[in-house]
């Protein structure tokens, strides 16, 4: 197993998705439909990535970034909006709300793996990727 990814997304055939290109490619993938919940198993699990959904029920997106970078024991973890969010500004409140980085919906199936793979390299290193326009 290459790692755990936490997808927090409501919408089920975008988690079907995901999950299934994430599991295939040798990913252990633990589901939150709702921000909320996706602080709790982010606490609970401590994955080595967050894709974050913007529009969430219950929490928003922007908050659940938040919260989750403010937790000690996750500040490390890289969390990637992936999100239908594309106005001019969205990338940069993504990323002011903690997010390391941003993947608009729909996502590539073919091009997928390899961006969230960036964010988990730089993650482990620690480091802060540079989001590519």
């Amino acid at each position: 197993m290459k790692g755990t990814i936490l997808v927090i997304e409501d919408n089920e055939k975008n988690l079907y998705l995901v999950t299934f290109i994430l599991e295939k490619s040798g990913y252990q993938v633990v589901q939150a439909r709702d921000g909320q919940t996706g602080i709790r198993l982010a606490r609970e699990v401590n994955p080595d990535l967050v894709l974050l959904d913007i529009q969430l029920p219950v929490m928003g997106g922007y908050a659940v970034a938040r919260e989750i970078t403010k937790d000690s024991g996750l500040r490390g973890t890289p969390i990637v909006a992936v999100t239908s969010y594309a106005m001019h500004g969205d990338r940069e409140r993504v990323l002011a709300a903690g997010c390391k980085g941003y993947i608009e919906k729909p996502i590539n199936p073919v091009t997928f793996v390899a961006e969230i793979e960036q964010y988990l390299l730089a993650g482990k290193k620690g480091n802060a990727l540079k989001s590519e326009p």
